[in-house]
């Protein structure tokens, strides 16, 4: 920067010309005056006015004429009365401060540009978990702001070897990033490897924890998730605790855990807080109904059309009559069943909260109720679908449940080519798929497979 201040002026308001929001003043202090900037809306106003407006117009008036012999010296002891500030030389940079909501400040003579740290986002409360409700357990949840976030976890976690590494990536939108963990227990090579991807993202933007987690994956066409997403402090700081490392993302309200093995995704933030012998049934319940909800269809399409020798008598007669008058194909028939079941679903996620609720309970018991009455599908066929999407639910994360229904129409369409010779070979695929995954060097089946370096 240079020392005259009408040179940085001018630099900082044609860069920033055009924008409604900024707001400049020129103060007269002494023989000369300062020049304040800072942008409308990301600030503590309150804060400008009695931490750096009222001391520089009033209180600074009242210091002897003696102790202005060096101005700068004299503002940033006497004036400025909060203790986070710092100086910038570099134009580009302290342009990036006060697009982050600090404010600015320019003093003739002297060849920085004070920081002075005012941050106030407009930002929601800490309010209830809406994804990851619990019965037991806090009732907290992070929010859209970078600092709040980072506070719930520290409150947690009163360990002078817990870290905040912050960075930021996107080249225009400068998100913060912060890596957090313990120093003492995460992995090294984990850490490494973590501050490395993050350095080789190279995008516009980043707006949401989401987007940073894909870009930081490397089984980029592999439909299950390599990280696992959280709002609740409590989880994320006992994963901290377990050696993981959690990303904090500014703007988003989930934050990102790693590495991340299949295991992990079944483990819920209720589990901590329940006896192990409760918490351990309610896990076999969740892996039963994930099992259920990959190979049920498929298992219909293979006993329905190619082994029905394999069913009970008493079974397959009642599968025969209930499909009696039926028009379509088994498989026709189930494929159409489950796509309408998955637009029942969106639709409930797209429209508000008690219409969607409604729509997803009445639209369900209505189109399933109507299809059996017309004779467009049978009865057996919408129990398969029913329960296939209940059992979907009771997998605790959304990525991995997705993964299973993405997984599951690759299962229905072998069965339906080859029969229970197809159902066999796409597990045997799918299984063979998810152990050559792995995050961050741990194995994606790990405990049941694969093994640690260093273990």
């Amino acid at each position: 920067m240079f020392t005259e201040i009408n040179s940085n002026i001018k630099i900082f308001e044609d860069m920033f010309k055009d924008c409604g929001d900024l707001v400049k003043r020129k103060i007269p202090v002494s023989d000369t005056f300062i020049y304040l900037l800072y942008f409308d809306g990301m600030n503590d106003r309150d804060m400008i006015e009695s931490r750096i407006l009222n001391p520089l117009m009033i209180e600074i008036r009242k210091v002897p004429p003696e102790h202005f012999e060096n101005l700068p010296e004299a503002l940033i002891n006497r004036g400025i009365t909060t203790a986070d500030f710092g100086e910038e030389e570099d134009f580009e940079k302290a342009a990036e401060k006060v697009m982050s909501g600090e404010t600015l400040l320019l003093i003739d003579g002297f060849p920085k540009a004070l920081i002075i740290s005012s941050k106030h986002f407009p930002k929601r409360g800490i309010d209830k978990p809406d994804t990851e409700g619990s019965i037991n357990g806090p009732k907290e949840a992070f929010c859209e702001n970078f600092r709040d976030n980072t506070a719930l976890i520290r409150r947690r976690i009163r360990d002078p070897g817990l870290k905040i590494k912050q960075t930021q990536a996107g080249r225009r939108s400068k998100t913060d990033i912060g890596i957090v963990y313990i120093e003492d227990i995460v992995r090294p090579e984990i850490l490494a490897e973590t501050e490395k991807r993050i350095k080789q993202i190279d995008i516009d933007a980043i707006l949401d924890s989401n987007i940073l987690a894909q870009l930081m994956s490397k089984d980029v066409l592999s439909p299950f998730p390599s990280f696992q997403l959280t709002e609740r402090p409590d989880k994320a700081a006992a994963e901290i605790l377990e050696g993981r490392i959690v990303i904090v993302v500014d703007t988003s309200p989930f934050v990102i855990i790693l590495p991340s093995v299949l295991a992990c995704f079944y483990q819920t933030s209720e589990d901590y807080y329940d006896n192990w012998q409760t918490a351990s049934l309610v896990r076999c319940v969740r892996y039963i109904a994930s099992v259920i909800a990959l190979t049920l269809p498929g298992l219909y399409i293979c006993f329905a059309l190619y082994n029905p020798s394999m069913l009970p008598s008493a079974l397959l007669m009642k599968m025969s009559a209930a499909r009696n008058g039926v028009p379509i194909s088994g498989v026709l028939e189930i494929f159409l069943m489950e796509l309408a079941f998955e637009a029942l679903r969106e639709a409930g996620v797209r429209m508000p909260d008690a219409i969607g609720q409604t729509l997803g309970i009445v639209g369900g018991i209505i189109v399933g109720q109507a299809a059996v009455d017309a004779g467009l599908v049978s009865p057996i066929v919408v129990i398969v679908v029913s329960l296939t999407g209940i059992c979907s639910f009771a997998i605790p994360q959304l990525a991995l449940s997705s993964a299973y229904r993405l997984s599951k129409y690759f299962i229905m369409a072998a069965a339906s080519l080859f029969g229970l010779v197809g159902f066999w070979s796409a597990l045997v695929v799918i299984l063979i798929h998810l152990s050559s995954l792995s995050s961050f060097g741990i194995p994606y089946l790990y405990p049941f497979g694969g093994d640690i370096k260093g273990d």
